[in-house]
């Protein structure tokens, strides 16, 4: 057996030097050297110390668009993108056996006071014939995940890509854990159990897109500082490239919409930007929620309103139509492009 030489270390003092100079004094990386260090740190050439002050000085400083750019090419290419086979005649092409781009819904918050409704979104939208791809963790303490209430109902959790494209044959959501779609980004994601705080990986994985070919994607926002960051980032032309986003304020961190009060949403294409949803206050009428916020409860009311289509909340539900006419026309223009 031949011995595999270890990774050459990645000297990372230089750029520590820049963005480590405080919120006012630090400078950003260029493009180019984002994606270096990025890189570096996937790979595991960059030391624990080195590591944990990077990601430290980016907590502090926060990312700039030319570093989510650089970050986001290293990381979409540390990992296998997920490409849609045929559904129904294997000679035929893939891409037009469909009649929807993918959509993509990043699901790493949970549910801290309401239940997590993202898994309904996620099944509206596939039972339609969308392939749905959700990604994110399995469990986090005091939260109820999207992955939790998937099993309480009885869907697979995907631990392949294969898995994955069998889930949107049947038009199913697929979930894969992020350990699965892209385990490098999950050991950077799981450096908040050792340093206590949130690192740039967390802004990367909810905007990231795995898919090959242009998909939908649906991103959320927390603090006002990053609804400016990626509204930038998502009109660039490396973003629109891959395909249209979603932007909205999160629903306890998820990208489904409220269910008491719609958020904003904008839509983000071809380096446009338009509102698809005006923000409201609280809606008018209110549909009876789960009662409690477990995963089991929340499931059974998700299986009662799958059926019971007066149970959907009308933020959800407008939600769903502008997903499904987005995701539409994005096939189609990717269809005549080719």
């Amino acid at each position: 057996m031949k011995n595999i030489p270890p990774a050459e270390p990645f000297p990372a003092a230089r750029f520590i030097k820049e963005i480590g100079r405080g919120k006012d004094g630090a400078r950003s990386l260029s493009r180019d050297d984002a994606h270096d260090l990025y890189t570096a740190m996937l790979d595991g050439r960059v030391s624990d110390l080195e590591l944990g002050g990077i990601l430290l000085a980016m907590r502090i400083k926060g990312e700039s668009v030319e570093e989510i750019t650089g970050f986001l090419e290293a990381a979409e290419a540390s990992f296998t993108q997920i490409s849609l086979v045929a559904n129904t005649d294997a000679d035929a092409n893939p891409a037009s056996t469909w009649q929807y781009a993918p959509v993509v819904i990043p699901s790493y918050n949970g549910a801290r006071h309401m239940a997590n409704l993202t898994p309904l979104l996620a099944m509206l939208l596939a039972r339609e014939g969308v392939p749905v791809l959700l990604h994110g963790v399995l469990t986090d303490p005091g939260r109820v995940t999207s992955a939790e209430v998937f099993q309480a109902l009885g869907q697979p959790i995907c631990n392949s890509i294969e898995q994955a494209q069998q889930c949107f044959a049947k038009h199913l959501p697929a979930f894969m854990p992020i350990d699965a779609l892209a385990p490098k980004m999950a050991r950077l994601l799981a450096m908040r159990r050792i340093l206590g705080v949130r690192n740039s990986t967390h802004t990367l994985v909810k905007i990231m897109q795995p898919f090959v070919i242009p998909a939908l994607r649906l991103s959320s926002y927390t603090h006002p500082e990053y609804l400016t960051m990626l509204t930038a980032y998502f009109t660039t032309t490396a973003a629109a490239e891959r395909g249209d986003v979603f932007l909205m304020r999160g629903t306890e961190g998820e990208t489904v919409a409220n269910a008491r009060k719609a958020q904003k949403i904008d839509w983000l294409h071809g380096g446009a930007q338009t509102t698809l949803v005006e923000k409201q206050n609280i809606a008018d009428e209110i549909p009876p929620l789960p009662e409690q916020r477990d995963a089991v409860t929340t499931a059974s009311w998700i299986q009662q309103a799958l059926v019971q289509k007066e149970l959907i909340p009308k933020p959800i539900a407008e939600q769903v139509e502008q997903c499904l006419r987005v995701s539409r026309s994005l096939h189609m223009q990717y269809n005549k492009s080719r």
